[in-house]
């Protein structure tokens, strides 16, 4: 017994079920969400490429623009401290009108990307410092793991493949390489510019592309990361729902507390119709308040009984009617007021009772 009691435990802790929504919630506040900084990579580059084909003349011209003050007027300014500070302040303006389109671009895809990836998310939990982060065994390990030898064929697969799209890209513009050394300096520059713009942009949708299936595999390591046992899946329930021992006391207290109630307004009561022995409804009537009788207490069997030895108790009439008994007790609940089908038999039931009382 005692080996299959342990047997049994050791399956209860595998992580053999799917992540709960609030396990999927409290990973996602941590910060570990399925990404592939694959795709945040490639849409970067892409990002970054498409800019720079569609506006790298204007980012050429500024950059002649620097040239040429820097050889017709820096250079024959004199050494000083004014002029050297004259210099690095328009030089860095002019440097920012060149860096800062691309960097604003990079920032989108790198927006972007996430996004579609997680959708937003703001968490400062993974910049917390963590000792094991610097555990130089916890380091050994992720050099010398399986997934530290995916990544390198990750890498050696991508390199490969940029190296492809670029050697096909220049072959294909190898007449205007060879004439490069002829051209002016500002055609050589459009040239390469061009040349380098469109390998960046194929090579980043090839990357696009490749990263797709390093999602995926980021996407199954990520499920199979947040699984849960199905012990932490009981006691994960047992927090959000509540201890199922403790939701029966409560529910037995509040049955109690709501007979109790039922049982004070027994006295009340202008009448309780009864089955004789099975079913017992109270009803009371005020023809000031009330547009019709109202149920303020029924029962079955021991609640019946209960009912009428109150009532008996404080001389509250008891009628006996079978079928009307019943059918108040099963098409009305208390407090509801009498069903309309049944207005006239329990009208004469009152009128007997108010006829009872006026002789008393």
């Amino acid at each position: 017994m005692s080996y299959i009691r342990i047997d049994l435990q050791f399956f209860s802790q595998e992580k053999t079920e799917k992540a709960t929504p609030k396990k999927r919630e409290d990973s996602r506040q941590e910060g570990r969400v399925a990404k592939s900084q694959d795709v945040n990579t490639a849409i970067i580059l892409l990002f970054v490429f498409l800019f720079l084909w569609f506006f790298g003349r204007f980012l050429r011209d500024d950059l002649f623009l620097i040239f040429e003050k820097s050889f017709n007027e820096y250079a024959l300014m004199g050494v000083s401290e004014e002029t050297v500070s004259l210099v690095m302040s328009e030089l860095t303006i002019q440097a920012a009108k060149i860096v800062l389109p691309i960097f604003l671009a990079a920032i989108v895809g790198a927006l972007l990307s996430n996004y579609m990836q997680v959708g937003f998310l703001f968490s400062a939990k993974p910049l917390m410092f963590k000792l094991e982060r610097i555990n130089p065994l916890q380091g050994a390990k992720r050099i010398f793991s399986a997934r530290a030898l995916v990544e390198l064929l990750k890498s050696m697969l991508k390199i490969t493949f940029v190296a492809l799209v670029a050697c096909i890209i220049l072959w294909m513009n190898k007449e205007n390489v060879f004439r490069l050394a002829s051209t002016s300096p500002a055609t050589s520059l459009s040239v390469i510019g061009g040349l380098v713009a469109r390998m960046g942009v194929f090579t980043s949708i090839l990357l696009i592309f490749l990263s797709i299936f390093d999602y995926v595999y980021q996407k199954y390591d990520y499920e199979k990361s947040i699984r849960m046992s199905k012990q932490e899946v009981k006691d994960e329930h047992k927090k959000i729902e509540g201890d199922p021992l403790i939701k029966s006391k409560i529910k037995e207290r509040q049955r109690q507390m709501a007979m109790q109630r039922m049982m004070q307004e027994v006295p009340k009561a202008d009448v309780v119709i009864t089955n004789p022995t099975h079913y017992a409804v109270a009803l009371n009537y005020d023809e000031d308040d009330m547009e019709a009788p109202q149920i303020t207490a029924k029962g079955i069997d021991y609640l019946a009984l209960k009912i009428k030895t109150i009532a008996r108790s404080h001389d509250v009439v008891i009628v006996e009617n079978r079928r009307l008994a019943r059918a108040l007790y099963n098409e009305a609940e208390i407090g509801d007021v009498v069903p309309e089908q049944l207005f006239k038999a329990v009208a004469e039931v009152l009128a007997y009772v108010y006829r009872l009382k006026k002789k008393i």
